[in-house]
């Protein structure tokens, strides 16, 4: 079946992905190969102290990534997209979207972002005996009970984003099991919440005052490969207004962007992993036993089909890369160069690759936001030279390139010392990774191993929660997702492999090592220098 054909006739699977800074809707044919992609920009933004999107913005957002994709495929194959076989969302997992029994919104959207949820996140840790991080929605939850917010006695529904807008597209609340598993800590025996963390959570909520049935308020458990609804009328009309596409097409489960990630570079069976780096960055390494001990640098929460998960995540990635990339474009531009921003990345990123190999004596912090591994609840982007430090334009981003990692460094240091975890593969994927050969060759210097990279790693989890969709109506049904993934997806894909240049570990390690050393500093920063928004030159009165 040609690409028209598989388009005309809805041979085809929809992946929508709401990440931290695109939504992306990704249309793969029956051997998985995208068929068309469409995204849409937006931003976060810090209002009353906390980051949040609005609900407009989610779905404006998504309507405008829909369109798009649909002019792509018009363009690419000559056939309009009205109707595709399957369909997934995905979004960025944890956080706090809260509804009361008529469907409103209690409080604005609290993305994974936030870590004002300190005390909740130490109690509930030490309650449930495993770690319970600040951006889990239960450690949310928990943490407006002990500020007594008013809205928490109206709570009738506590979901996450992807979870929210596959409730408004099929009517049914629902999670996969791997965004649920950052909801709150799943049992691997039942493939539900643990009932004694449920139970033991009410209790402390009864303690604090309020009266609360935890279960009551979760979306179900769904695992990879079952259906979970279909487009209902009026959520077609949400995705595409023009009404071109058809209600009744079915929905696999809703997940987070860490399954999609794993999903997209086939690390869903043990001893595997990947790295999805953006916004936020994270490794995920699926797990043979059970870990030894509780670390708060790691988490456990589980791949779309149920099996445990070790993640270590940190809340900030590329951001303050894409900060000083947009500040150099800004440069070019005022010289009368027409700078493209994608060319100024190609540019800086390749510029690296000749940076003194420990960075010369520069440091960054990329803390934009808290960072709970480092034990900071704010943050303060820095770059600190000394008098005598190698200043270029080489050594300046592989210092950033270098910070960008430098926190998942020491994630993966815990858990793989003391952890005793053993990997057989490491894949990223990710925007971080769009220049060819750069973070990936810095990424395997980071953490001393191979990391490969395939040729969807830039289309990234939209592409993976497009594959889950198919794998929810694939035929023969009852294989395994691991299986599907390696004897379907993957079969016969290319890959491409770097292993570590030794002088780039060796200069990483003194790196690491100097920006650890150096926290404190960071820590003075947020001490010290007061976080202000300033409005956007558009957002100022002329």
């Amino acid at each position: 079946m040609d690409a028209a054909a598989a388009v005309a006739s809805g041979a085809t699977a929809l992946g929508i992905e709401l990440g931290s800074t695109r939504i992306k809707a990704v249309l793969i044919g029956p051997d998985s190969a995208p068929l068309g992609v469409g995204s849409s920009d937006w931003e976060n933004q810090l209002a009353d102290g906390l980051w949040t999107y609005s609900l407009d913005a989610v779905w404006s957002g998504l309507q405008a990534s829909v369109a798009a994709l649909a002019d792509d495929v018009r363009e690419r194959h000559g056939v309009d997209l009205a109707g595709v076989g399957a369909l997934g969302v995905s979004a960025m997992m944890h956080g706090y979207l809260a509804f009361d029994s008529a469907g409103a919104l209690l409080t604005p959207f609290r993305t994974w972002r936030n870590t004002n949820t300190g005390r909740a996140a130490e109690r509930l840790s030490a309650e449930f005996g495993c770690n319970i991080p600040h951006r889990w929605s239960v450690a949310h939850l928990y943490q407006a009970v002990l500020d007594r917010e008013e809205h928490v006695g109206r709570v009738d529904h506590l979901t996450t984003l992807a979870g929210y807008v596959h409730w408004q597209l099929t009517g049914e609340k629902v999670l996969g099991i791997g965004d649920a598993s950052g909801m709150v800590p799943v049992d691997a025996a039942t493939g539900g919440y643990d009932a004694a963390m449920l139970a033991r959570f009410d209790q402390l909520a009864a303690e604090a005052g309020t009266e609360l049935c935890l279960a009551g308020l979760l979306p179900a458990v769904a695992v990879a490969g079952q259906r979970a609804g279909t487009l209902t009328e009026a959520g077609a009309r949400l995705l595409d207004p023009s009404g071109r596409l058809r209600p009744g097409i079915p929905l696999c489960p809703p997940e987070g962007d860490a399954g999609t990630g794993m999903v997209a570079t086939n690390s869903v069976a043990p001893r595997t992993g990947n790295v999805s780096a953006g916004t936020s960055i994270f490794a995920m390494v699926v797990l043979e036993r059970d870990l030894p001990g509780t670390h708060r640098e790691i988490d456990l929460v589980t791949t779309p089909a149920g099996d445990p998960v070790a993640m270590v995540h940190c809340n900030n990635g590329a951001s303050e890369i894409e900060a000083w990339a947009g500040l150099f474009t800004e440069f070019a531009r005022a010289l009368g160069a027409d700078a493209d921003p994608s060319a100024v990345f190609e540019v800086l990123f390749r510029a690296a690759l000749d940076g003194a190999p420990d960075c010369g004596g520069l440091l960054a912090y990329n803390y934009l936001s808290g960072e709970p591994i480092t034990g900071l609840e704010e943050g303060r982007p820095l770059f600190v030279r000394t008098p005598g430090s190698r200043f270029d334009l080489a050594t300046f981003m592989r210092t950033h390139l270098f910070a960008s990692l430098a926190t998942l460094r020491i994630g993966m240091d815990v858990l793989l010392e003391t952890g005793g975890v053993r990997l057989d593969r490491m894949f990223a994927h990710g925007g971080l990774f769009r220049t060819e050969g750069v973070a990936q060759r810095l990424l395997a210097a980071a953490i001393d191993t191979p990391v490969s990279v395939g040729g969807t790693a830039a289309e990234g989890g939209a592409w993976g929660m497009a594959v889950l969709a198919a794998y929810a109506t694939a035929d023969p049904p009852g294989r395994s997702l691991a299986d599907h993934l390696e004897r379907t997806v993957f079969a016969g894909a290319e890959l491409h492999t770097v292993a570590p240049d030794p002088a780039d570990a060796a200069g990483f390690d003194a790196f690491v090592e100097r920006y650890v050393a150096a926290l404190p500093v960071q820590r003075a920063a947020v001490e010290h220098v007061e976080s202000t928004a300033v409005p956007r030159p558009e957002e100022q009165n002329p």
